[in-house]
């Protein structure tokens, strides 16, 4: 009999921001996988939990500040203590905040690096350590488009995705040896409510529907694949590598 390399059965996956959004789309799409489902988030969403827990695995909720830093540890200790081992991390949250370059201020730029970048990387670095000593991890890290290109009134959020993928990277290269595949999705173009600015902007909506191949804004769901194949044993040999899911967007 074949194994399915897509199975994610008996695996314990953290997804951060998890409770709506992209962050429940990927949960979701590891739950019907299989696997059993801890959200981060600051905020909890019982609906959330219960459609999740609906695939048959469990799912909760730890509530907690990602800007937190000085209490990473204890986030760790308190999952590994109810779940034993930790197979799979999906680095999802992340915040937007638009002004103009010039204009951009310093605390507005300090809170997108401390949740979309220095979140990402100190999660990677506290789960990352479990994951070693077991010899077995999946992270997946969220990129973006911005990874590649440097967008329009968001340097902050280019700089923080830009260093996502660097770093990603970067920890491949020293734990693809450990057992523990270090990988990224950068989403395109996606319906989402930190999209909704840019949707209701008629003359921006058209520029970026005109751009995109496929013709339409991705939805959350059309990343679920993606996230799947790095949590998975198909992707086991694929290191610090970022699968752009964009309608086309990369290939104009």
């Amino acid at each position: 009999m074949r194994n399915n390399v897509f199975d994610l059965s008996g695996k314990n996956a953290v997804v951060t921001g998890g409770s709506r959004g992209l962050g429940k789309s990927f949960a979701e799409s590891l739950a019907n996988a299989g696997a059993n489902i801890i959200i981060v988030d600051v905020e909890r969403n019982a609906q959330t939990e219960k459609e999740i827990a609906a695939y048959g695995v469990s799912c909760e909720t730890i509530q907690f500040d990602l800007a937190d830093f000085d209490h990473y540890s204890e986030l760790v200790n308190t999952v590994i203590s109810k779940y034993k081992k930790i197979d799979i991390l999906v680095n999802n949250a992340g915040i937007q905040r638009r002004h103009p370059s010039v204009d951009f201020p310093k605390a507005d730029w300090d809170l997108v690096q401390a949740i979309n970048q220095n979140a990402v990387f100190f999660m990677c670095q506290a789960f990352g350590r479990h994951m070693i000593e077991n010899g077995y991890g999946k992270i997946v890290n969220i990129a973006s488009l911005l990874s590649f290109q440097g967008g329009l009134t968001i340097p902050a959020y280019t700089a923080a995705k830009s260093a996502v993928m660097g770093f990603s990277k970067s920890l491949s290269n020293e734990w693809a040896s450990k057992g523990v595949n270090v990988n990224c999705i950068a989403p395109g173009y996606i319906a989402t409510e930190m999209n909704t600015a840019l949707m209701n902007d008629e003359v921006r909506n058209r520029q970026i529907m005109e751009r995109i191949p496929a013709g339409r804004w991705g939805s959350p769901q059309d990343l679920g694949g993606a996230a799947v194949f790095l949590a998975s044993s198909a992707s086991d040999y694929i290191n610090g590598h970022a699968i752009v899911v964009d309608g086309g967007w990369m290939g104009r």
